[in-house]
């Protein structure tokens, strides 16, 4: 049999089965996916094929993981030579952000869209909490927008709490399943319910303290929609440290750089300090943005990213 994974549990998994069916699975014994060195193997989104467990009745034990399209992947919190895959065959990718309460850095950002570039799935950026903001900040989300939209990235300025710009996020994930990540706070629960009206997922609030999101959602899960429309709401995020990209390949998961491919002296720049360098010059003319740039090099300099 085959089915698609809704909810992992590290242990047991939710698939729903082709006849739309839901199932408990598990595995039996390790299963290792080629050249993927991660803590859990199956991830929300995972096709699989299965079969019964004869020996715990109404459950199954997943036998293989159908080819991908796509993952994403973070560095593991506990094993620093190991990913933990968020999801996997996703159609965009959105991250939910907000300017204060809790702040969303634009190092994090860029985090994010390297990990989503780096399989080409188109990503967006929502700020939430536009209840919130002073004028200075609407100026604010508009500058840093004019950044992500220059690249190819979408951005939308919505409130949760008022119900005000989801249309415009429900036209975009129609027909497509759509990754929702971001800190904890930021109200990707509140959103998902707004979106799944009968959902009603438990919904955090932000520790005034340190200003940053109490987590709510504890695995990723996946909601319908409607039958062709699904969410993967995943839990917030504090950092996310990035895995098996090498130093001489992340220039190409920052489009404007990727853009300028063949254009540097050397061909094996890295955009740092070598002469007539493209990238270098873009960034002095103003066609990349610094933010970026220092991104790229602080991303460059993290050893904890390699493997």
């Amino acid at each position: 049999m085959k089915g698609l994974v809704y909810k992992s549990t590290g242990s047991w998994y939710n698939v729903k089965l082709e006849s739309g069916e839901f199932i408990e699975c598990r595995t039996r014994g390790k299963m290792k996916l080629a050249k993927l060195k991660v803590t859990n193997p199956i991830a929300v989104g995972d096709v699989v094929e299965l079969e019964l467990d004869e020996s715990h009745k109404g459950t199954g034990i997943i036998k293989n993981i159908t080819p991908r399209t796509n993952y994403v992947m973070r560095k593991s919190v506990h094993k620093a030579k190991q990913g933990s895959l968020i999801a996997a065959n996703i159609n965009r990718a959105i991250l939910i952000a907000t300017l204060h309460h809790p702040k969303t850095s634009l190092g994090f950002i860029d985090r994010f869209l390297v990990t989503t570039d780096s399989f080409r799935i188109p990503s967006t950026i929502v700020f939430n909490k536009s209840d919130l903001l002073t004028k200075e900040d609407l100026g604010a989300i508009n500058y840093i927008s004019s950044i992500y939209e220059a690249i190819g990235v979408n951005t939308l300025l919505i409130s949760a709490l008022k119900n005000e710009g989801l249309d415009k996020l429900k036209q975009l994930i129609n027909n497509q399943t759509t990754l929702i990540s971001g800190h904890s706070g930021t109200g990707k629960s509140t959103i998902t319910n707004l979106l799944i009206p009968n959902l009603k997922q438990k919904v955090g609030e932000v520790s005034e303290s340190v200003k940053k999101g109490v987590h709510t959602t504890t695995f990723a899960q996946m909601f319908e929609v409607d039958e062709s429309t699904k969410i993967i709401d995943t839990p917030g995020i504090k950092e996310l440290g990035l895995i098996g990209i090498e130093d001489a390949e992340l220039s190409d998961y920052f489009p404007e750089m990727r853009n300028l491919l063949g254009e540097c002296k050397y061909n094996n720049c890295m955009h740092t300090h070598e002469p007539n360098c493209a990238v270098i010059a873009a960034i002095e003319n103003e066609k990349i943005a610094e933010s970026r740039y220092l991104s790229y090099l602080s991303m460059l300099e993290n050893e904890d990213r390699r493997w």
